[in-house]
Formats: structure tokens, C-alpha cells, sequence
């Protein structure tokens, strides 16, 4: 209760905002792992360290809440942990074959598409092609040595990652704090803890492998996913998807920063239209005063 109190204190926007720079930083550190581990055993150390803490967060509620429980409830969590699940083995299949910006540019169209759906408004529309204008820009430098498979690999998380912007709107309104977040957690580790552990062997043994395994965890999986879902109760869904235009631009500068990967002219002025498209986003927020999804 006192971790949804101190949530309140920040505009739902920041939430997301931060939530963007955690998973992108935390997938910086994952693709500089993939020189000891392949992508699968990664995700597995990210989502089996993410589960644990939030198991070991949510204990409480867990118990408490467990008998009230709807079949319904059950479902909607189980299918919110096969998109977590998917999202994150597909993506960073794609990071491993294509670079940081150019992967989470294509998966972006997962929840663009989101965004489309949802528009009402006129100006809403603007902003979403704005961003599209920007996602075209930052392909259009590196899309004729772009590898299939990994291009395919991001198109597959971007589907997953719409489905995960709807499912954790209402795994938010039928589970009280982070404990949908805690179940899904546990289907998505049961999901790819097979493949993981025959492509990572007993190297996810190791002390260091698993330290990194678990900030990893906690950058990409518990902090932000977290925070996104405190905000999507308090944010329509197609603002979230529109706010969300910022991941390119952040996964472009981490893959800099962190992972050496150089931006071109074309991708800084990509990078310029999709936070121009998430600041105008943001603005129109303030003066639609939307409706909180159902608490």
C-alpha cells in the first residue's frame, strides 16, 4: 500500500518516462552479456531474478488475495505472462542479430499500432504519425544491411508488446499492487526456462553471470514494468502507447552510450520527431483530463 502511495506522488508520464530508461539501460547490459551467454539464457536470468523479487515483494498480497481469485483472473494473468514472455525472448533474439535503436524502432510498431486503435482525436493522429515519420527516418539509414531474422525477431515483440500494453491495463484492474505483475512473472520463467537452460547449460551457474542476470532483472523487468502499470491506471491506453514513442530514441542513445553502436545524422533527427511526437503527446494529456482505467 505505501509503495502505491509513494507511486501517486509522481505524474503518471514520469512513470512511463522512467520506466523507458530502466528496460533500455538494462537491455544495454544484456546485449554486452551476449558475448558469454546466448539471448535465451539471458532472458531467462532477467525474467527467473525478476520473478523472485516480485514473488518475494507481493508474498503478502499473494497469500492474502489468492481465494478471491476468478478463473477469469487467472486467464488474464497467464496470457499477460505469455506476451512478457514473448516480447522479451523476441527482442533480444533481435538485439543479437540487428543493433539496439534499429530493433526497438521496428518493435515499436507494436504499440503505434496501439495508439492508431485507440485515437479519437485529430491532434492524437498527428502525433502518432509524427512518430511514424521518425520510426521511417531511423530504418531508413541501416534497412539494406539489416538481418532478416533479426528484423523478424523485432516484428514478433512489437505484436507481443501490444498485446502486453492491453493485458497489463487490465491485469492492473484486477489484481491490487504489483502481484498480476508477480504471477505473470512466474508463467513467463516457466515459459522460456526450458529453452534457457539447454542453450545456457551450467554457465548460468556462475556467481557473475548471475549478479549481472539479476540487475538485469531489475532494470528491465521489476522497476519498469512496475511503474507502467501504476501509470496505466491512470492513463488511457492509446496515450501510453503514443508516450511510449520515446523508446526508440533512448534505446538509440543507449546503444551508444553502453553498447559503442554510433547514431548517423538521419537517426539524431528520427530521434528529434518521436520525442517531439511524446512531449505534444503529453501536453494534450493535460488538457483531456481522460478517465483512469477501472481501479
Amino acid at each position: 500500500m505505501s509503495q502505491v502511495t509513494r507511486l501517486d506522488a509522481v505524474p503518471a508520464p514520469g512513470l512511463v518516462l522512467l520506466g523507458i530508461v530502466s528496460v533500455q539501460v538494462g537491455a544495454g547490459f544484456a546485449k554486452n552479456l551476449f558475448d558469454e551467454l546466448p539471448p535465451s539464457a539471458v532472458v531467462t536470468l532477467r525474467l527467473a531474478t525478476s520473478m523472485i523479487v516480485l514473488v518475494f515483494v507481493t508474498r503478502k498480497v499473494l497469500g492474502a488475495s489468492a481465494r478471491l481469485w476468478t478463473k477469469g483472473d487467472l486467464a488474464v494473468a497467464a496470457a499477460f505472462g505469455l506476451s512478457l514472455a514473448t516480447m522479451n525472448f523476441s527482442i533480444y533474439e533481435s538485439f543479437a542479430r540487428i543493433p539496439l535503436g534499429i530493433a526497438v524502432t521496428i518493435e515499436f510498431l507494436g504499440p503505434l499500432g496501439v495508439a492508431v486503435a485507440f485515437s479519437r482525436r485529430w491532434i492524437d493522429v498527428v502525433w502518432v504519425l509524427l512518430a511514424g515519420g521518425g520510426v521511417l527516418l531511423l530504418m531508413r539509414g541501416d534497412s539494406g544491411s539489416l538481418n532478416m531474422a533479426g528484423v523478424a525477431f523485432a516484428l514478433l515483440a512489437g505484436a507481443a508488446w501490444a498485446a502486453y500494453i492491453m493485458l497489463s491495463a487490465a491485469t492492473g484492474r484486477r489484481f491490487p499492487g504489483s502481484s498480476g505483475l508477480a504471477l505473470a512473472s512466474v508463467v513467463g520463467t516457466l515459459l522460456v526456462l526450458p529453452v534457457g537452460l539447454s542453450t545456457g547449460g551450467t554457465a548460468l551457474l556462475r556467481p557473475d553471470v548471475l549478479a549481472l542476470g539479476a540487475g538485469i532483472g531489475l532494470l528491465s523487468s521489476v522497476i519498469p514494468y512496475t511503474l507502467e502499470l501504476e501509470a496505466l491506471r491512470r492513463l488511457p491506453a492509446k496515450l501510453f502507447g503514443i508516450l511510449m514513442s520515446l523508446e526508440p530514441a533512448v534505446a538509440a542513445l543507449v546503444g551508444f552510450v553502453i553498447v559503442g553502436e554510433v547514431l548517423q545524422a538521419r537517426e539524431w533527427a528520427a530521434i528529434g520527431c518521436v520525442v517531439a511526437a511524446c512531449l505534444g503527446a503529453t501536453r494534450t494529456q493535460g488538457t483531456a483530463s481522460p478517465e483512469a482505467p477501472e481501479a
